[in-house]
């Protein structure tokens, strides 16, 4: 067996669900991306905003190295939710481009301390607001794997394209009769169950 090194394990998982929620958003129009798709306004790059603000937050305030730009849409006098879209004035390049500095900063931070360095997360209860950088790399993890989960989604709904990352979707070696078919017959196992 070879040697471990957690925090290149924890680097690459986090590096790969980043990749992962930034692919969702090729080949999609500017209509496409910032389209909201369920009831709760859920958008693509809506997404990458919020995870990005969420990379700032947790690897810039919470070890007291501040993300460097200001982020005037998670200020006291935000409108609610502006994480969770992006304005006319935010481009997508502009937000895929917020995204990568917010990556290089958080890979700073992980790369400059220890896993066990503390940490404290001012927006969580106090009771349980001490933590490791260890902790919070498996959070980030966590939420950008939640959040590339639903651009899956969103993204499924826009054009059907699905997968997990570019050139390997993860998904059963079938064609389009096979899904309608499948999906039939889910159908039909829901109805049948409600009947009961």
């Amino acid at each position: 067996m070879t040697g471990s090194d957690p925090k290149a394990d924890l680097k690459l998982y986090l590096k790969s669900a980043r990749e992962a929620l930034l692919w969702k958003l090729d080949g999609l129009s500017e209509y496409d991306v910032r389209r909201p798709l369920t009831p709760t306004g859920t958008n693509l790059l809506g997404l990458v905003k919020h995870v990005a603000s969420m990379e700032a937050g947790y690897f810039g305030v919470v070890f007291d190295r501040p993300f460097p730009e200001p982020l005037p849409w998670l200020g006291p006098d935000a409108e609610r939710n502006a994480d969770m879209w992006a304005t006319a004035d935010e481009s997508r390049e502009w937000v895929v481009d917020f995204y990568r500095r917010a990556w290089a900063h958080s890979d700073a931070t992980i790369d400059a301390l220890e896993l066990d360095a503390p940490g404290r997360v001012p927006w969580w209860y106090s009771d349980r607001n001490e933590v490791t950088l260890h902790r919070i790399l498996v959070h980030v993890i966590a939420e950008t794997d939640r959040h590339t989960g639903h651009a899956d989604i969103v993204r499924e709904l826009i054009d059907g394209q699905v997968g997990l990352v570019d050139g390997n979707d993860n998904m059963p070696d079938a064609d389009q009769a096979w899904w309608e078919d499948y999906r039939a017959r889910l159908e039909r196992v829901a109805e049948d169950a409600s009947r009961d």
